[in-house]
């Protein structure tokens, strides 16, 4: 008896190791494209253990033992360990997707980036250093918006991929390039339960917060997890200040960052004789129904208060010998000029070229207007001395555009959220790039550099987006 269970457990491995390098080969052939493999590690599907090198594509070129393994449930995965290192857990690690017949690509265990796009940054910000000039009010801004984390394993659209582009994005804080960083909003795509929704948030705002590089946590209309509620007809499912009270006490607490109060998203930076403004237009009354659900939609209400265009007031006020940059997730007009929010879009633009003309004035909101939108704010920027607003940034359209109105320079950024281009809400700008994961077209980000010497902006952007636009100001 003995000898035949011996016999049979022998037959059961050769069996598994046919049919493993069976499956092996299959997908090696799904993953072959035109003859040539996508990446050479791509080719490694049997289960085992494989000595790799720069020939494989490995990190820096390093020696790494390859290892390739099965979960639970019977999905690939493979692993990379240093071939030095004693420690049991790989550095870089990822799985097979039978949706896309491939491996993704593999991410580093610590950091969550993928170190083919950290070679891709070092390439982009070695071309954006030959464009710019180093020194006095020649300023680099770091810009991502409209990531919409949601908690999806998707490969054509939102999902966690949100999350891997703001790690990734926070990768050029050691470039030594960017003097701050922003992101415009719509951190989340909203639709996710209340939990998972400040799971989320809690994990972007470490992602992206930065001990060493100055950086604004702008809320966007997507982060009050209106999706949700929308979808589920049910209660609101943050409660009020929910998004404020995870992303704004870290960006307050920097030693750079400046601000009148700590409430409404209003804060600024100074760079030499540059400052920048950011600006929330989701700034909505938090008002219950005898439901518990929620009077304004945030998606849909795009706005500004009274309070907030008080603080503006305020810094602009003290702001003479000062070029003005402002930043929001919504734009607040559109090229034609007209509201681009649903309440004091044109109010706030129509104040920013007050300022410009050195105006003193009162505020008012249109007719009909609920009275939590009215404005009756008193302005008098007649005694402010050499300065100006230039420009405005701000994502939200999910696609890139410019205009100038009334000599402030409007420039809105694509968003980094995958768009595949099946998809029914993809803009027309990012069906044209047909975007795709683990390719340089899957996220979007910028480095904007302000030059006052030169009176130019230039936006260079990597993957989906424009390489270089520039802007005279």
């Amino acid at each position: 008896m003995k000898l035949l269970k011996h016999t049979k457990g022998i037959v059961d491995k050769i069996v598994d190791k046919i049919v493993d390098k069976i499956v092996g080969a299959r997908k090696r052939s799904a993953m072959d494209k035109d003859g040539e493999l996508l990446d050479p590690m791509q080719k490694y599907t049997t289960i085992g253990e494989y000595h790799v090198d720069a020939e494989d594509g490995t990190p820096d070129g390093k020696k790494f033992v390859l290892t390739v393994y099965q979960d639970k449930d019977g999905v690939l995965h493979q692993g990379l360990s240093s071939e030095s290192t004693t420690e049991l857990a790989p550095e870089y690690v990822r799985k097979y997707s039978e949706k896309l017949d491939r491996f993704r690509d593999f991410h580093d265990t610590k950091t969550g980036r993928r170190y083919v796009v950290e070679n891709y940054l070092d390439d982009f910000t070695s071309e954006v250093k030959k464009h710019i000039r180093k020194g006095k009010n020649s300023v680099n801004i770091g810009v991502i918006t409209d990531t919409h984390f949601k908690d999806k394993d998707s490969v054509d659209f939102y999902g966690w991929n949100g999350l891997q582009h703001v790690q990734e994005f926070s990768y050029l804080d050691q470039s030594g390039l960017l003097n701050m960083k922003a992101h415009l909003g719509d951190w989340i795509d909203g639709s996710d339960a209340g939990l998972l929704g400040e799971g989320e948030l809690i994990k972007l705002n470490n992602s992206f917060k930065s001990d060493t590089l100055p950086y604004l946590n702008i809320k966007g209309n997507h982060d009050e997890n209106d999706k949700f509620d929308e979808h589920h007809d049910l209660k609101a499912s943050f409660p009020e200040n929910e998004f404020e009270n995870i992303m704004w006490p870290d960006m307050y607490r920097q030693k750079n960052i400046h601000y009148v109060s700590r409430q409404h998203g209003v804060a600024y930076f100074d760079f030499n004789d540059i400052r920048v403004i950011s600006v929330n237009t989701s700034d909505l009354p938090y008002i219950l129904n005898n439901k518990g659900q929620k009077k304004y939609d945030a998606k849909i209400t795009l706005a500004v208060r009274e309070d907030q265009i008080e603080e503006i007031i305020e810094i602009l006020t003290r702001s003479s010998n000062k070029k003005i940059i402002f930043m929001s997730h919504a734009n607040p007009i559109n090229r034609k000029g007209s509201n681009a929010l649903k309440y004091n879009g044109r109010s706030l633009h129509e104040l920013l070229v007050a300022f410009n003309q050195r105006e003193k004035g009162r505020m008012h909101a249109s007719d009909g207007e609920p009275a939590e939108f009215r404005l009756s704010n008193d302005f008098n920027f007649t005694h402010v001395k050499n300065a100006r607003i230039i420009a405005y940034f701000c994502g939200h359209r999910h696609r890139e555009d410019q205009y100038r109105i009334n000599g402030i320079q409007y420039i809105l950024f694509n968003c980094s959220a995958l768009m595949g281009p099946k998809h029914s809400l993809t803009t027309k700008f990012n069906k044209n790039l047909k975007r795709q994961i683990d390719h340089n077209n899957e996220a979007a980000g910028y480095i904007v550099n302000v030059d006052l010497k030169r009176h130019r902006i230039q936006v260079f952007g990597y993957g989906a987006a424009s390489r270089r636009r520039v802007y005279f100001i």
